[in-house]
């Protein structure tokens, strides 16, 4: 596992976090990092993505509430999360897009709670 996520926590509804995905400075310059969410029962989805380049991109339940950004000195992206929902919540990873289909790829994620 080559990317770990941090900074999950528990917030009331309409609060912020910032989670933090530190890289190995291999897989931060080679490709697309994506921030994926998995709710208990259902499938990993893919929330935001930001290239090598930094074009980013979110899904359009998170536009306006979520953004990317990367730290290129730090090997680090970021996912502030502003006026969140009790729906965001679910265990959050990071992972190169190239990189999601393999199982081992996966870190241990960090958990967002958010209460009602």
């Amino acid at each position: 596992v080559q990317l770990q996520a941090s900074g999950g926590g528990f917030v009331q509804a309409g609060g912020s976090l910032r989670l933090s995905c530190v890289a190995s400075e291999a897989y931060f310059n080679r490709d697309t990092i994506g921030w994926y969410r998995q709710v208990s029962g259902k499938q990993r989805e893919l929330v935001a993505a930001i290239t090598n380049g930094g074009h980013t991109n979110v899904v359009e339940s998170v536009r306006g509430r979520f953004t990317i950004s990367r730290d290129n000195a730090a090997n680090t992206v970021y996912l502030q999360m502003n006026s969140l929902k009790p729906e965001d919540t679910g265990v959050y990873y990071c992972n190169t897009l190239s990189m999601a289909g393999y199982p081992d790829s996966w870190g241990q994620g960090t958990q967002v709670t958010v209460s009602s």
